[in-house]
């Protein structure tokens, strides 16, 4: 248990760290500037060591025990949702509140889309973090975050734990929202395991 509670606090952690990224990006009026920025949050959690799903799911592909690493992934999950919505009411309760506008305005054109078009965009950032954060593991060169993240952000692809940030800053929670988040957190579990399938068979 201890174990668990362990992950689920460094989980949080991870999800209070992409919440100040989403809070640097939603500041700005560069999208540029904003999008390099925000990269603070991922490169937070690589240097601490913290639990980020989109960061973690990609290895499961390589696990030999498929149920605990699964396990893993859901805490990891449950502890970034609680993270991200923790700094989404702390930033409200703050002078830079006013910032929820332009949260409102991102989770209003998320929802207003498909859920074939959220799966495709999800997958997207998924295959990105990826390379993102395995990059960071086998060069150490944070430049590669900077890349991989600033790209998702301007392509305007999904991130399930950016939109929890994003969903509870603009109070966008609804059945839909949380059907949504769903449907990124699968596209971003695809897309972050479509590189490790594809080299397995080469091992």
């Amino acid at each position: 248990m201890r174990r668990y509670t362990k992950m689920f606090l460094l989980a949080a952690a991870a999800g209070l760290s992409i919440g100040i990224g989403g809070t640097v990006y939603l500041s700005l009026d560069h999208k540029v500037l904003g999008s390099v920025l925000f990269t603070a949050g991922l490169y937070a959690v690589v240097l601490n060591g913290l639990y980020l799903y989109t960061g973690k799911v990609g290895y499961l592909v390589g696990q030999t025990d498929k149920k605990t690493y699964g396990l893993l992934l859901c805490v990891t999950w449950a502890g970034n949702l609680a993270g991200a919505a923790l700094a989404a009411q702390a930033v409200l309760m703050t002078r830079i509140g006013g910032i929820r506008k332009a949260a409102t305005g991102i989770c209003r054109t998320k929802l207003d889309d498909t859920p074939f078009s959220i799966l495709l965009l999800s997958i997207f950032c998924g295959l990105l973090m990826f390379i993102a954060v395995d990059g960071f593991k086998q060069k150490g060169n944070p430049l590669i975050l900077f890349l991989c993240v600033s790209v998702f952000i301007l392509c305007g692809f999904e991130h399930c734990v950016a939109n929890m940030f994003y969903f509870t800053l603009a109070g966008a929670w609804s059945p839909k929202a949380a059907g949504y988040l769903l449907i990124m957190t699968l596209g971003n579990s695809l897309g972050g395991m479509l590189i490790p399938v594809i080299k397995r068979p080469e091992e």
